[in-house]
């Protein structure tokens, strides 16, 4: 990848791409050159992955799977066969997109990278084991497999237990009062107080005025006796109904708050009950493992006077700093010391790349669930560069997703060795530096959605010059535009002390309130501990305002039991002018197509509405309910509202086929024959937010939703697109929407997780304009955020560092975007000081 012109390559050495209607592209024809650097670019929702996943990746993994047989294909997660007429010169190819692996919190950096298993081989061969100890084989040095786990955690390295202060944290209340909180707040708890009245206990005096006994009885007793209960009854009105003989309403069983917590944090089905069992518990390292995971025998073997748990605790700069301190000193003969000569190259050789790539600061034990996207993209980056394939074809989404500045040379000079390798490169890319440096541009356009799906041009970069239609070569080509006003100034500042979570150690925090923060910094220097994860626990409980699941969450979604630890520190001063928190982060509106924009706006409760007030729904007397497709009544029956149903294909992946008596459209025909100005519902739910704009434009509610729907970039969703097929920023904005819609009385501090992912400029300034609107509406709002046309932007910059992971987690600048771009010991001001005067 230099900077010099290309030379065109010839015809022959060009996947040739003709007739692709995947999605939103209009019959696309294109020929992207091979051995290059390809970047597509264009506006969010333009088409660009359709082109380079949808069509060009689904279409190479489809004829590889041809050659695989029917029976193995069941194990692969198979793409739709793209909608293409025909792709020539298309090699093998190797997708890296933007997601995390798997939901289990066991995998980790060391698992993905496959880091871990080289390192269990070294302990197992060549580890210093006790005398008399026999020598273990790699699986027991795992804390996933029964052999290696220890017996206590079962390999998960914490125990998870209640106290009277998470079971009762109001003591001044009395148990009539829902003082046992932990307790279910609706008939099941009731049952249970009631119980108490039964056994004399006094449920009207405060928690803190009961023996101790009774307390740790209803609190700790793993007795379940069966009462009498009469509910709804006092005390005394018990004891005499039971002197009587009266016959109770019926007979309850008790259980202890801890019995209760504990049962439902293992067995419940919900992860909403997981979740709120697991915020009355604690967490505390393994009394039997100390935290390391490992079974006691594994804990003993050691290597260079370290366990294999100590050692994968390392950040990787440091198990590849000790590896090559040790590697002169191996030079046994024998089978054991050659082995480990050889393992320990390998080790040292793999992690490199990961150095190269930034990632240095990583530990191979952290979860890849606390990674983000960019950085598990990263990882996966490495792990191919170390494969040394040739001649394949790499798609990657958003490479430089989450990446500071100064971090995106070294993934340029990662991308690099795979082009030098003898592979293509197929990048699709927002990032103007990563754009600039591509050797063949791809620019989809105009608009997005339907208005977009064309390619505007596709050639060597400085042709886009001339393209008038293109939104791209405005932030290519002109010189960066510098603000006009002058920041805001804060009035107050919420002020946080002893932070301590992740990197952060005791960590004091200044945030200026009624203006527009961006929390900077190179990748892994504390930005998402800080703001996302530490101000967002703190400030929440000291509101008394738990940060809730989505409401959309799967019952069944994996819930990690790593997440009931919650980051330490204390508000100091500010939060009086705090109203309300919102965190706005990238996490899917619904995980089930039955979640759509629509239904997570509300804005569908107003459609509803509107068809129930039709004269033809009065007339067959239907309510709101009929127009939805979750209830019954109004529902077709066969596909449940779906408007699809699954056929299962024996030894191939399933798929879904439009419903054959709806044909798609998830109503009853009753339901479809009323209208709303020639309109059914379904036609509704497949009409985009620019057409609804157009045609609720007379209701103001639902006109000034779908507006702000629309000046957030997201006009070509379509309003029944189910959530599943939304990218991470397509969900934030929309809940970012969602919120500006809303009529929220005080001041609410907002708080957003690189809310630019996934956009294009163009959409960058769009989104802009809807944070500043917030601040002028007297809220706070805070991100983290690497777009320096936003940093430049916002009225305050707080850059942390001065590096990443341990050696991160400082304030290192704090202050205006001009006071920050000067400070010289911040990596964030040179980049920023292109954008600010």
């Amino acid at each position: 990848m230099t900077d010099q012109a290309t030379p065109v390559p010839s015809p022959q050495s060009m996947i040739r791409v003709r007739g692709a209607r995947e999605h939103n592209l209009k019959n696309v024809d294109v020929d992207l050159p091979r051995d290059q650097l390809v970047v597509f670019t264009g506006v969010s929702g333009s088409g660009k992955s359709s082109l380079a996943f949808g069509t060009i990746y689904a279409e190479a993994q489809r004829r590889y799977l041809e050659s695989v047989s029917p029976y193995a294909r069941r194990l692969f997660n198979q793409m739709p066969v793209p909608a293409v007429a025909s792709i020539e010169g298309l090699p093998p190819a190797v997708a890296l997109q933007q997601q995390r692996g798997g939901s289990s919190g066991r995998s980790t950096v060391g698992s993905v990278t496959t880091l871990s298993n080289l390192l269990r081989m070294l302990y197992s061969r060549a580890g210093s084991y006790p005398p008399g100890m026999a020598r273990l084989e790699a699986e027991s040095f795992s804390p996933n497999t029964p052999m290696g786990a220890c017996p206590r955690c079962h390999g998960l390295g914490s125990i998870y237990d209640v106290t009277e202060k998470t079971l009762v944290p109001d003591d001044t209340l009395s148990i009539r009062q829902r003082a046992v909180a932990a307790w279910p707040t609706a008939w099941q708890g009731q049952n249970l107080r009631d119980i108490l009245i039964t056994r004399g206990v006094d449920v009207d005096k405060p928690w803190k005025d009961l023996p101790q006994k009774t307390r740790d009885w209803i609190l700790y007793t793993e007795e379940t006796p069966t009462e009498p209960v009469y509910p709804g009854r006092t005390h005394e009105d018990v004891l005499a109904a039971i002197k009587r003989g009266d016959p109770a309403d019926y007979n309850g069983t008790f259980t202890g708050a801890r019995r209760y917590v504990l049962q439902t944090f293992a067995k419940s089905q919900s992860a909403k009950m997981r979740a709120r069992a697991a915020s009355f518990m604690v967490s505390s390292p393994c009394p039997l493992c100390h935290g390391q995971r490992l079974n006691p025998d594994a804990l003993k073997v050691t290597f260079d006077g370290r366990n294999i748990a100590e050692f994968s605790a390392l950040p990787l700069k440091h198990i590849a700093q000790a590896l090559q301190d040790m590697q002169p000193h191996m030079t046994g003969l024998d089978a054991v010391s050659v082995a480990a000569q050889g393992i320990v190259a390998s080790l040292i050789e793999r992690i490199a790349v990961l150095l190269d790539l930034g990632l240095g600061y990583l530990q191979l034990s952290r979860s890849v669930q606390t990674l983000s996207p960019g950085e598990y993209q990263r990882l996966r980056l490495g792990t191919q560069i170390r494969s040394n394939l040739f001649g394949v074809v790499y798609v990657l989404d958003e490479p430089s997703s989450g990446l500071h500045p100064a971090d995106t040379q070294a993934l340029l000079r990662a991308l690099d060795g795979l082009l030098v390798a003898g592979n293509s490169l197929l990048v699709v890319e927002h990032n103007p530096d990563v754009i600039r440096r591509a050797q063949w541009l791809v620019d989809v356009g105009p608009q997005a959605g339907e208005r977009g799906g064309q390619v505007l041009y596709s050639g060597p970069p400085e042709g886009l010059k001339n393209v008038q239609a293109s939104q791209t070569r405005h932030y290519l080509f002109d010189a960066p535009t510098k603000r006009e006003t002058p920041p805001r100034v804060a009035e107050t500042f919420l002020k946080l002390a002893n932070i301590t979570w992740n990197n952060l150690q005791d960590l004091d925090l200044s945030l200026p309130l009624g203006v527009l923060v961006s929390v900077t910094g190179v990748s892994g220097s504390g930005k998402s501990s800080l703001i996302q994860q530490a101000l967002v626990s703190i400030v929440s409980r000291a509101l008394g305002q738990p940060v809730a699941l989505d409401e959309d969450t799967e019952e069944d979604a994996p819930f990690d039991p790593a997440e009931a630890g919650q980051p330490q520190g204390r508000v100091v001063s500010g939060l009086e002018k705090v109203r309300r928190l919102v965190v706005i982060d990238q996490k899917p509106i619904g995980r089930t197509p039955r979640s759509n924009l629509a239904t997570y706006t509300g804005l569908f409760d107003l459609v509803r509405q509107a068809f129930a007030a039709t004269p033809e729904a009065k007339k067959r007397r239907f309510d709101a309910g009929w127009f939805s497709f979750n209830v019954a009544k109004g529902r077709c029956p066969k596909c449940e509202g779906v408007g699809s149903v699954m056929v299962e294909l024996l030894f191939l992946p399933s798929v879904y086929a439009p419903c054959p008596d709806c044909h798609g459209a998830r109503y009853k025909p009753e339901v479809l024959a009323v209208t709303l100005r020639g309109k059914t519902i379904a036609d509704v739910l497949t009409m985009s937010v620019d057409d609804a704009c157009t045609f609720f434009a007379q209701d103001s509610a639902l006109s000034h939703g779908f507006e702000t729907l629309r000046e957030g970039g997201l006009g070509y969703l379509r309003l029944g697109q189910p959530a599943t097929e939304l990218s991470g920023g397509e969900a934030q904005r929309i809940k970012l929407a969602t919120e500006l819609q809303k009529r929220r009385a005080g001041h609410v501090l907002y708080v957003l997780d690189e809310p630019t992912t996934g956009l294009h400029p163009a959409d960058v300034d769009r989104l802009l304009k809807q944070l500043q609107r917030l601040v002028d509406q007297n809220n706070s709002v805070v991100l983290a955020e690497h777009d320096m046309r936003v940093v430049a932007a916002s009225d305050w910059v707080i850059d942390m560092g001065p590096g990443a992971g341990e050696d991160g987690g400082h304030i290192v600048a704090s202050g205006t975007p001009c006071d920050v771009s000067v400070n010289p010991h911040s990596q964030t001001a040179p980049f920023l000081a292109r954008y600010v005067k």
